[in-house]
């Protein structure tokens, strides 16, 4: 088994905004999604982030404003004890074709150039995009309903999965089932 959980971000780790997380004061974490990153790294859990921000291709902010929100993230975590192992994210818009803009499995395959095989790992969000860039490489799927996992939960049965998601009401839901599992 692979011990590494990939989670998209907006909507998973900190709420999301249809006017787009635009700063460090908009980045705001979910309730329990901090302490609940930290509780998987300190049970051994690579933790990683993939997060299409077509907000800089749109002019809404810069990549050292995105820089600015990652380190918040970090910061938060790293106080609770824990670690994320890496973050990467597409710049591009929608219609830039880019490979690397989920659904397409580009970020997967950034990390997988970086740290090795994800192979079995999970890969976390709110959105069918996310869930299919992963299964595109072998991470198992896993849906929150925070963010737009609600309208997406409803989308699921239209598509073949070769393994079908795991469905929890929040990132910290999900970790606690992971550790229970873990620790059984």
């Amino acid at each position: 088994m692979n011990a590494s959980i990939v989670l998209d971000r907006d909507g998973v780790i900190n709420q999301d905004r249809d006017d787009y997380v635009r700063s460090v004061d908009d980045w705001l974490p979910l309730p329990g999604s901090i302490a609940a990153m930290a509780a998987l790294s300190k049970a051994g859990w690579s933790l990683f982030v993939a997060t299409n921000q077509s907000g800089i291709a749109r002019g809404y902010y810069d990549l050292a404003e995105l820089a600015a929100m990652h380190d918040k993230m970090r910061a938060l975590v790293r106080a609770e004890g824990g670690d994320v192992a890496d973050v990467v994210f597409c710049p591009h818009g929608p219609d830039a074709d880019c490979p690397c803009r989920k659904p397409r499995p580009g970020l997967i395959d950034q990390l997988i150039a970086r740290h090795g095989s994800l192979q079995g790992a999970y890969m976390v969000g709110d959105s069918l995009r996310d869930l299919q860039a992963g299964a595109a490489r072998g991470l198992r799927p896993v849906l929150v309903l925070t963010g737009k996992g609600a309208i997406t939960q409803s989308q699921l049965a239209t598509q073949a999965w070769s393994e079908p998601p795991l469905v929890y009401a929040d990132l910290a839901a999900f970790a606690r089932a992971l550790l229970t599992q873990a620790s059984s």
